[in-house]
């Protein structure tokens, strides 16, 4: 007997865009941070950064009746950060914090890996990138559901697993960035100077961290079109929307 489809995914619902809510909890506050908080004042701009990710948490409990996992990441980052910053704290705290970031959330993609929903089909999974409908209608028929959620499962892991891997790259990283602040200056001249580290923590990070991560993405992206092709029989012109 072939697999079905369960009910919730034979009329699927609207899928969030994962970038929009990576950039609306993550990148926009910490890009506050690093860029603000010398003309803002360092309370006020952990203040402004904090509200992204609230408004938007606070907005999907209160509207969608659900928890937004992206923006209680972006909160805890955020407030790692703004935290360590206000407290003039460098050096091996910010090594540990930019390692401990991405870990949460290769922890968070790994457990979403046995459940219903998977990051992957979060991030790459929805209407504005595949044919989403065709992909269902061909996995009903074929009767490989099965098949599928456990090839979604094993790329939710490849997934996790580059967030490891940026853990510890950022480590070290930071590890250099991060020197010590001669605790004797004015407190004005350390803020300065750990804006500075952080602003080059994140250009640095840019490079060595962000390009090769698009490279472990798109290599996922094609490890998962193949598993659809496979399931499906559709061609990749078939599954994407051009």
């Amino acid at each position: 007997m072939k697999d079905s489809a369960p009910k919730d995914q034979k009329v699927p619902a609207k899928q969030e865009n994962g970038l929009v809510n990576i950039l609306i909890n993550v990148i926009i506050p910490v890009f506050i941070l690093n860029k603000l908080s010398s003309r803002l004042g360092a309370p006020l701009a952990l203040g402004l950064a904090l509200a992204f990710p609230l408004t938007n948490g606070t907005y999907d409990l209160w509207k969608k009746k659900k928890t937004n996992y992206f923006s209680l990441l972006g909160l805890i980052n955020v407030s790692l950060t703004g935290t360590l910053a206000l407290l003039h704290l460098g050096g091996t705290w910010f090594s540990v914090k930019e390692a401990v970031f991405p870990s949460l959330i290769g922890v968070f993609v790994i457990i979403s890996s046995f459940t219903k929903k998977p990051f992957i089909e979060t991030l790459l999974l929805n209407p504005q990138l595949m044919h989403l409908d065709l992909i269902h209608e061909k996995l009903e028929f074929q009767g490989r559901w099965k098949e599928f959620e456990l090839h979604l499962r094993k790329c939710t892991q490849l997934l996790a697993l580059t967030f490891f891997v940026s853990a510890v790259v950022n480590f070290f990283l930071a590890l250099r960035i991060f020197v010590p602040i001669d605790v004797n200056l004015e407190v004005a001249e350390q803020a300065t100077m750990l804006n500075e580290q952080i602003g080059k923590m994140t250009l640095y990070a840019s490079g060595v961290i962000l390009i090769p991560s698009m490279f472990m993405l798109s290599g996922i992206l094609w490890y998962l079109l193949k598993g659809i092709q496979k399931a499906t029989g559709l061609t990749t012109e078939q599954i994407l929307k051009s």
